[in-house]
C-alpha cells in the first residue's frame, strides 16, 4: 500500500509540503496543474517544475488527480477529437516524468456537488454536507452562487470559466441519456488507453459524486454494474477504477466491503473516507473512524490487507478541525488523523498474517 496526500500546488494550498512530510507513512503527493485550463496540453516544463518541487521534500509524484476531461469529449460533439488529441499528448508528457496513475472523471458539468461547504457537526468541527431535498428541488443557480462566492481558493470542478458557461452547458446536455454518455466514454477510452498503456500509465476513473442523477444530468459510474460495464469496454491493463468509498458509499445499496473484494484489484488508486447517511437521503462527511459514519472502513481496509493491495491510497475529504482555515474538505489536520487511522488498521491486519 502506497500512502499519498492530495495537494493543490504552490500558492494554491494552505498546507505546505513541509507539514505533510511530518505525517508518518506518506510516500507521495497526489497533484495536478490546477491553474491549467481544462483541455489544454500539460507541457513538459510545467510538469517537470512541479515534480521537481515535490521531490525536494522526499515524495514521489506518481499520481495525478486530475487531468480533467473537456466537456466536448463528454458531449461527443465535433470538437472532441481535438481535445482527445490534447489529452493523449498530456498522457505522453506525464509518462516521461514517471507518472503512473491518472485519476479522472466523466461527470457532466459538476464534478462533485454539496449543499454546504462548512456544516457543523456535534463535536464543533465542520464538514461538507449534502441536503438531498435542497439539491433535488432548488434551481442549480443557488448552488452555483454558493460555489462561485467562495473565492479564497480554487474548487476543482467549479472553475469560473465553467460557471460562466452553465446555461450553455445545460443546453448542450439537454436530451442526453446515460447510454449516450457511456458511448462517449467508450469512444474516449478506446482512443486514450493505447497511449496510456504505451506510457506506463493507468487511467483510474472516479465514481460520480454523488452516484445518482442531479439536475436531470446523466450519471454512469455509480456502483457494481457500472464497474463491470466500464471494464468490459477494454481489457487494457490501463483501464481502471479509483475506488472511492465516500462517493460510492452514500448510496446504501453499495456494499463497500463487497465492492472492495471484487474491484480493488482493478483499482490502482483508492480514496478512503467515511460519511454519515441519514434516512431522508442527506449525508455529511465524518472522521475516518468506522463508528462515526455509515461505511465499514475497518472492513474495507481488511479486504485491502487480505489482497495485499499495492496501489496508491489517500485519505479523502476531512473535517475542518481545530479552527483550521483551509479549502473545503482539504485541511491538514483531519486528513493527517485519517492517514494514521488507515495505517493503524493496515498494520494491525498485516500483523495477523
Amino acid at each position: 500500500m502506497n500512502m499519498t496526500f492530495r495537494w493543490y500546488g504552490r500558492g494554491n494550498d494552505t498546507v505546505p509540503l513541509e507539514h505533510v512530510k511530518q505525517i508518518p507513512g506518506v510516500k507521495g503527493i497526489v497533484w495536478a496543474l490546477h491553474e491549467k485550463p481544462v483541455g489544454e496540453i500539460w507541457n513538459k516544463d510545467e510538469i517537470k517544475s512541479e515534480i521537481d518541487y515535490i521531490s525536494t521534500f522526499g515524495f514521489h509524484a506518481e499520481v495525478v488527480e486530475s487531468v480533467n476531461v473537456h466537456e466536448s469529449i463528454k458531449l461527443g460533439n465535433e470538437e472532441r477529437d481535438y481535445y482527445i488529441e490534447n489529452y493523449k499528448q498530456t498522457i505522453r508528457n506525464l509518462g516521461q516524468f514517471g507518472v503512473k496513475v491518472i485519476c479522472y472523471n466523466f461527470m457532466p458539468i459538476f464534478d462533485w456537488t454539496r449543499s454546504e461547504l462548512f456544516r457543523a457537526l456535534p463535536d464543533g468541527s465542520t464538514a461538507l454536507f449534502y441536503e438531498k431535498e435542497k439539491v433535488e428541488t432548488d434551481n442549480p443557480s443557488e448552488l452555483i452562487e454558493m460555489f462561485s462566492s467562495y473565492s479564497e481558493m480554487t474548487l476543482p470542478g467549479w472553475e469560473p470559466e465553467k460557471i460562466g458557461r452553465i446555461k450553455e452547458l445545460f443546453g448542450a446536455y439537454e436530451g442526453m441519456t446515460n447510454e449516450n454518455l457511456w458511448e462517449n466514454l467508450a469512444y474516449f477510452l478506446n482512443e486514450v488507453l493505447p497511449v496510456a498503456q504505451e506510457s506506463g500509465i493507468k487511467m483510474a476513473i472516479h465514481p460520480d459524486d454523488p452516484p445518482w442523477s442531479i439536475f436531470g444530468l446523466p450519471r454512469i459510474i455509480t456502483g457494481r454494474e457500472s464497474f463491470q460495464k466500464l471494464l468490459s469496454i477494454s481489457d487494457s491493463p490501463s483501464n481502471g477504477i479509483t475506488f472511492c468509498t465516500g462517493s460510492l458509499g452514500v448510496n446504501p445499496q453499495n456494499d463497500m466491503v463487497a465492492l472492495a473484494r471484487e474491484f480493488a484489484s482493478k483499482s490502482p488508486f483508492a480514496h478512503i473516507r467515511n460519511v454519515k447517511l441519514f434516512p431522508n437521503g442527506d449525508f455529511i462527511e465524518t472522521s475516518h473512524l468506522t463508528s462515526d459514519g455509515s461505511i465499514d472502513i475497518k472492513g474495507v481496509m481488511r479486504e485491502l490487507s487480505d489482497m495485499q493491495f499495492d496501489g496508491y491510497i489517500r485519505p479523502d475529504h476531512g473535517r475542518h478541525i481545530w479552527n483550521e482555515k483551509c479549502r473545503p474538505g482539504y485541511g491538514l489536520y483531519d486528513r493527517g488523523l485519517g492517514i494514521m487511522h488507515l495505517l493503524g488498521l493496515w498494520d494491525a491486519y498485516q500483523s495477523l498474517k
